[in-house]
């Protein structure tokens, strides 16, 4: 497993990381699983408190009990949970942000969060609030560093320029090469780094995309994609689909780290294996490109 430098921090990451939200709520399967993957070489975890409302930090502080030291937790915040509702409001405040800080720490069963990271955001987010919340959790020593999950350019670009993230995760993929128009390029120079989530999209670039391409993605249709798979699997040079994807997400010298997410232990190792693999070459990289789209953002520019 090769790591990378988180942005301008000092975390360095497994370059393919473990998205924990398709873990599941039954303990002794997600701390299996967790311990598989810290077994095989991965060191960064990310979950968020959404994610089974809360459920998911605690196992995540579980499975980590006396190996605190060599993972890197990374959760998120912005999406309150108000009691005797359904659902969730989004509140970016740093009167939330504080003090929501405080439930993820306890249900992780640690005092300090490696990386905290906003769970979305708008342009008319108070966001010099919600910087200066996260920098006074970095000056009380409750996060080490923070950054934001977001796949909105205008928004990445305020933060970039006006806070001191050191990670954006965006979804990003072959299928969903949306970061590629903008975000990419513009983290490279200032020297933030991408955590692309989602690079098997949703499982239609793995062994049984064909199965979940039915409902088709984002502006590809299930024919679409059927043809774009056999596509992949000509270019591929023997390589698996899913290990393709994996390595494409990696081929930009923005992206740190890669976030699959894993219910089985086969899922988690199949996933794992992409580590063992060499980087994709420039002509690979060009020959997939050549056959998908190059989306583009309607929105958020």
């Amino acid at each position: 497993m090769l790591f990378n430098r988180l942005g301008s921090s000092e975390l360095l990451v497994s370059e393919i990381g473990l998205g924990c939200m398709s873990l599941g709520t039954e303990e002794g399967k997600a701390v299996k699983l967790i311990h598989e993957a810290l077994d095989q070489g991965v060191n960064f975890l990310d979950t968020a408190d959404l994610y089974d409302e809360g459920r998911n930090e605690e196992l995540v502080g579980k499975a980590v009990r006396g190996r605190r030291s060599d993972v890197i937790i990374a959760t998120k915040v912005g999406n309150r949970r108000v009691p005797g509702q359904e659902g969730w409001v989004w509140d970016p405040s740093k009167a939330y942000i504080k003090s929501a800080v405080k439930d993820s720490l306890h249900r992780l069963g640690t005092d300090y969060i490696d990386l905290y990271q906003l769970h979305g955001g708008t342009i008319d987010d108070p966001i010099d609030e919600t910087i200066e919340a996260f920098e006074e959790l970095k000056q009380e020593g409750l996060i080490r560093y923070y950054g934001i999950s977001s796949i909105r350019p205008n928004v990445i670009r305020e933060y970039a320029k006006r806070s001191n993230i050191v990670s954006v995760m965006s979804q990003y993929s072959i299928l969903d090469r949306r970061p590629e128009e903008e975000v990419l390029d513009l983290l490279k120079e200032q020297g933030i780094s991408l955590i692309a989530r989602g690079p098997v999209a949703r499982g239609i670039l793995s062994g049984s995309g064909e199965a979940k391409a039915e409902k088709g993605y984002l502006d590809y249709s299930k024919d679409e994609l059927l043809s774009l798979l056999k596509q992949l699997e000509e270019h591929a040079d023997g390589m698996d689909v899913s290990h393709l994807a994996i390595r494409y997400a990696l081929s930009h010298a923005a992206v740190a780290c890669t976030i699959s997410g894993a219910s089985s232990l086969d899922q988690l190792l199949h996933n794992l294996a992409a580590g063992e693999m060499e980087p994709l070459s420039p002509q690979v990289v060009q020959r997939v490109q050549a056959i998908t789209r190059a989306n583009r953002y309607e929105q958020h520019r």
